[in-house]
């Protein structure tokens, strides 16, 4: 879509503030970054609004099949926008009908008026409640498609009006419905569930927004359906972030895995060290080791007991093994130390804690290899239950130490503060902010709405994955994808897509990420650590979700995710490319 920040795939992608990316902003915000946009020489009103119907109707084919549409529009700026995409979805549908809530075109705002002179199509207009019984009417809202495009994000309900009479017919309908920024009803700076409300709302099948998604989008439960966010040309990186938290999509993956130059080899892609399995877990490990070379690391090397060091050699040839020493429980053996951190110098991530157990001497074990490590450091499952009772050295000491990542679900979360599970799930948010804080750690607080808090100080929510990934394996796939893609860019500088050069910069981005981190390098650095981490997230939560699409979410095994990250990727790249990025599909 033109004028939108990351619609070439070979644009680059290298400034900070590009990846600033989804920030939850109020309707005032996404006002204000609006306001700046519209002050540039090539900007207007009307501009923003004709790419934001053009995003409406690249939406609507991509995911759904009409071969007639009906677009309700209101009087204001939402219904401009629905005025654009019925004039470019005229050329591609067999019908198209436009409704317009107004007695006549006085009545619209500027913005709409001068989308409704353009319009070649015939117009039905709605100045009374009785006009909904019309056969004219009656016949448009039998379109397979109905874009809502009443009111956006201006609305504080209730709705009044014609706009309810709109609403109610339009949920009576048996079409698809498309909602443009949110659907109508809805106050988009709400944090409640809207259908809870008891108010008048459009009930949606899929949802476009513009700029950046609101509240509603994140914590309004709209839909079960796809929601877009396509920013048409508004870069709002300045615009002040109440909220304080940004959402995950497949921006942050077309950023941390660029695409693959083809004059490559595998050590540029990092060699990631997988340390765990026990005698019976072998297959934690193994998923780890297996989860990382799927999401593109070079080169994975798996250190287990000896005594299942042929298990896991035997689930994938590409898997390098070590076999270690072990106690009589078959679990790594303190006595292995000395190896192991042989093994951890000549790597680039290490993820500790797949299938470990609980034994004492592993935990003693893990505990000083935490303590010792110099690498970054993904800890996971049995890797964090070490430090039940030892939380305060899971504390980074200085600067300089090693970027470690906790990997968490609300149980062990709750086992190492010493809290219940009912209070880290309180407040999940404000959990995974203080465990970053307290440890220095970028923390994973995995479950439903998984949140990322980095030790930039940013936070992210993820709103991909589904009950399947309730199963044994899950976290540890996620541990070794996170691993691969923090090894992607260990020494290396900010990503770079291919094609790319400092003269393709944005210079408005390049002047947004200057001011935002006022020169200080090492924010940069640990914002695009935790970005890295956030990725990883988002891109496993949506293999999860198509591979539940294919089979039954009760039959999906980890193991399915991983295989299906092929078409995760590929779904990622699509985002890029046409510059609608997707908090959930």
């Amino acid at each position: 879509m033109p004028g939108t920040r990351s619609t070439a795939r070979g644009q680059a992608a290298q400034t900070v503030s590009a990846a600033f990316l989804m920030r939850i902003l109020t309707t005032e915000e996404v006002r204000q970054a609006e306001r700046e946009a519209i002050n540039r020489p090539e900007m207007s009103s009307l501009v923003l609004a004709h790419r934001a119907g053009q995003a409406v109707n690249q939406f609507c084919l991509a995911h759904f099949n009409f071969r007639s549409v009906c677009v309700v529009c209101g009087s204001g700026n939402n219904g401009a926008v629905g005025l654009a995409a019925a004039e470019n979805l005229r050329k591609i549908v067999a019908q198209t009908f436009v409704i317009i809530l107004a007695k006549e075109i006085g009545e619209l705002s500027a913005d709409a008026t001068a989308m409704c002179s353009r319009l070649n199509l015939q117009r039905i207009w709605i100045a009374d409640e009785s006009d909904f019984d019309t056969e004219g009417v009656k016949e448009a809202l039998g379109a397979d498609l109905i874009i809502d495009a009443i009111v956006g994000r201006g609305l504080k309900p209730p709705l009044i009006g014609l706009a309810v009479r709109a609403v109610e017919a339009i949920n009576d309908a048996f079409g698809t419905i498309v909602s443009v920024d949110v659907p109508s009803g809805v106050y988009a700076d709400s944090k409640a569930a809207a259908h809870e409300s008891g108010d008048d709302v459009v009930f949606a099948h899929g949802i476009i927004t513009f700029i950046a998604p609101k509240p509603a989008h994140v914590f309004g439960e709209l839909t079960s359906g796809p929601i877009a966010v396509s920013e048409i040309g508004v870069q709002p990186a300045l615009v002040p972030n109440s909220t304080g938290v940004g959402v995950i999509t497949g921006q942050e993956v077309g950023i941390t895995f660029p695409k693959r130059l083809p004059d490559v080899y595998e050590s540029q892609f990092g060699h990631v060290l997988v340390i765990g399995g026990s005698l019976g877990t072998a297959g934690a490990a193994g998923l780890a080791g297996m989860a990382a070379l799927r999401a593109g690391a070079g080169l994975v090397t798996v250190a287990c007991p000896k005594s299942i060091q042929a298990t896991l050699a035997g689930v994938a040839s590409e898997l390098v093994t070590e076999g270690l020493k072990e106690t009589v429980e078959g679990t790594i053996a303190m006595e292995a130390s000395d190896k192991l951190e042989s093994l951890m110098a000549g790597k680039d991530v290490i993820v500790l804690g797949p299938g470990l157990s609980r034994n004492p001497e592993t935990t003693r074990l893990v505990r000083q290899l935490v303590a010792r490590c110099l690498q970054p450091l993904v800890l996971d499952s049995d890797g964090l239950n070490a430090f039940e009772g030892h939380y305060h050295e899971l504390k980074r000491h200085g600067d300089a130490a090693p970027f470690r990542i906790l990997t968490l679900h609300p149980g062990e979360a709750a086992r190492l503060t010493g809290n219940s599970t009912s209070d880290i799930q309180a407040d999940r948010r404000e959990v995974a902010r203080r465990l970053s804080s307290e440890t220095g750690s970028c923390v994973v607080l995995k479950g439903w709405r998984t949140v990322v808090a980095g030790i930039s100080g940013e936070t992210w929510l993820n709103m991909t994955g589904n009950s399947a990934l309730a199963k044994a394996g899950s976290g540890d796939a996620l541990s070794g994808m996170i691993g691969a893609a923090l090894a992607r860019h260990v020494g290396s500088q900010l990503p770079m897509r291919e094609g790319a050069s400092a003269s393709e910069m944005d210079s408005q981005a390049a002047s947004a990420e200057e001011q935002h981190f006022q020169g200080n390098s090492d924010k940069a650095s640990a914002f695009l650590k935790d970005m890295n981490v956030a990725a990883a997230v988002y891109l496993y939560g949506l293999a999860a979700d198509i591979v539940r699409n294919i089979l039954h979410e009760n039959t999906v095994l980890a193991s399915d995710v991983v295989e299906s990250l092929s078409e995760a990727f590929g779904e990622c790249d699509l985002q890029m490319d046409r510059g609608l990025f997707y908090l959930h599909k």
